[in-house]
């Protein structure tokens, strides 16, 4: 492992705003995060697989009265976040260090209010399907954690991706498909995103990629 990768790692291990096992309070997250760390009772926003956490620091930004939790397994790219988000002094925003597949350990039912999966890793392999972000498996993990109305969205440059999430949503009856767009930038929908952009994407755009999005909810 790099100096670079072990000084990071140390940095977040001291920071008040990231989560990881080494702490007592991992495992008492579950249903306290408005106890334990944000001190308000506004809603709690995820970003799955967040990386370098562009949309968790970039919405936060434009909503002071939500609080957003980054969740990915990298420490490293939990630090970007991090340092931005005490940089711009931004209170309403906490990172945790997790595999997703975990995500009900650490969300009680109806604790979380809104959901960003951003260009998850496409898993393209048949023999992959259950770890895509948007398989069953995931969805209803997603399920266990929202609010009654609790929004998905979901955004990525993989066509074949885009195209099996939505032909999963046609074979089920316990969601409701809101909006969806195989072309964001030329779309009314881009007004969603703030234009917050993250590193996959703007390399995506560049080659020329469309970028597809959709945004859901499960029907009570």
């Amino acid at each position: 492992m790099s100096r670079t990768k072990l000084k990071k790692y140390g940095e977040i291990a001291e920071r008040h705003n990231v989560f990881e096992d080494t702490m007592p309070i991992y495992k008492n997250l579950k249903g306290n995060w408005n106890k334990e760390y944000f001190p308000n009772d506004q809603p709690i926003t995820l970003e799955l697989a967040c990386g370098k956490a562009h949309y968790t620091t970039g919405l936060a930004a434009v909503y002071a009265q939500r609080n957003f939790v980054g969740i990915d397994v990298k420490g490293d790219r939990l630090w970007v976040g991090s340092t931005v988000s005490i940089e711009k002094e931004l209170t309403n925003t906490a990172f945790l260090r997790a595999q997703i597949e975990h995500l009900d350990q650490f969300f009680a039912p109806n604790e979380v209010a809104e959901i960003w999966i951003t260009f998850p890793d496409p898993r393209p392999r048949k023999r992959d399907i259950k770890r895509r972000l948007t398989s069953p498996r995931f969805l209803e993990l997603y399920k266990s954690v929202l609010k009654p109305d609790g929004l998905i969205n979901f955004k990525t440059d993989n066509t074949q991706l885009f195209q099996y999430t939505l032909e999963l949503f046609e074979e089920r009856d316990d969601i409701e498909l809101l909006d969806h767009t195989f072309n964001l930038y030329d779309s009314d929908l881009n007004k969603l995103h703030h234009g917050i952009e993250t590193d996959f994407e703007r390399k995506f755009v560049a080659k020329g990629e469309n970028i597809k999005y959709l945004r859901f909810k499960f029907k009570e």
